[in-house]
């Protein structure tokens, strides 16, 4: 006998409220993934109803982010499509900010543009990189018998870059030489560099892979900061620590925080022939025909230099 459920007592299904999802695609090296996380609050704000995933390049940065719900390396994507686009409610941001005719033009920096890619408001946001407490402890790594300076002399990937100096971003060796000497008697100094570039004489010399927090702790636990146009600078920035931070072929209006103080190499004399160049003046790889300087001390004046990091 079959019984059939009295009228009334018909159980429902409820219905099952469909999740909805931000995914903000960024690709690049590390300091443009630290400048990224200055948006991951604002976002959640302005979209409060859909779960923040992130695709990037350099996950470390973003994995203790409270704002964020998933991140994923853009190399290793499982059954994205089903989980996150396939008849999913899902706005998708994967612009690339420096093709906007604002970063070109270098009137709003990047974190501005990539506001008005993702449709909210810039309000000066900062880099916000979240530590945990055992990240925390890194930065017994970096402590020595003296007070700790770090300079980042190089800057870009550890590898596969065509020449060991980048004259568009890198501190010239003679100038970096300098600096160190003035200060090697009095600090313990960290130089940060590349494999394949040129190693200063009285430093540390860190130039192989690190996790990105042990890296970052090296910032927090120096007590003087020289750095160029690469991730150290935006880390500090999300840390709030004051750097002096030399800028060559990119500007701080674009790349750079108002907490550091942002020394730009001097302009060049003569006329500069940019024959290859596009949308952009100079690549980061420092192609040798676009430099603009006959000698390294035409860039900067030490004494700029030495009183910023004196401060």
């Amino acid at each position: 006998m079959i019984h059939q459920p009295k009228k009334g007592n018909i159980l429902s299904v409820p219905d099952v409220k469909q999740e909805k999802y931000l995914v903000w695609h960024i690709e690049g090296g590390l300091g443009k993934n630290i400048a990224a996380t200055a948006l991951c609050q604002s976002i959640k704000q302005y979209y409060p109803d859909r779960k923040l995933i992130m695709v990037v390049s350099h996950p470390e940065v973003f994995l203790n982010n409270p704002y964020i719900d998933r991140v994923y390396f853009v190399g290793n994507k499982s059954y994205f499509y089903d989980d996150y686009i396939h008849e999913k409610d899902t706005l998708i941001f994967k612009q690339e900010p420096y093709n906007q005719t604002d970063h070109i033009l270098k009137r709003k920096h990047l974190i501005h543009n990539w506001c008005d890619i993702l449709g909210i408001e810039y309000k000066g946001q900062q880099p916000q990189v979240y530590v945990n407490m055992a990240q925390k402890m890194t930065t017994g790594l970096w402590k020595r018998n003296k007070p700790v300076m770090v300079i980042q002399t190089n800057g870009g990937p550890l590898n596969q870059q065509k020449y060991n100096y980048s004259w568009s971003r890198d501190i010239p060796f003679d100038v970096a030489q300098e600096i160190v000497n003035n200060y090697k008697k009095d600090y313990h100094i960290f130089q940060v560099t590349r494999p394949d570039s040129q190693k200063l004489d009285g430093v540390e010399v860190i130039d192989k892979p690190l996790a990105n927090m042990e890296l970052f702790a090296l910032l927090v636990e120096a007590k003087k900061r020289l750095l160029i146009d690469s991730c150290l600078q935006h880390a500090a920035a999300s840390f709030k620590l004051p750097s002096t931070v030399l800028w060559i072929g990119t500007s701080p209006t674009v790349f750079g925080y108002d907490l550091h103080d942002n020394i730009i190499a001097n302009p060049p004399q003569g006329k500069v022939k940019l024959i290859d160049s596009y949308m952009f003046d100079y690549n980061l790889d420092g192609i040798l025909h676009e430099c603009p300087y006959i000698d390294h001390n035409e860039m900067f004046n030490l004494d700029n230099i030495y009183n910023s990091i004196n401060k």
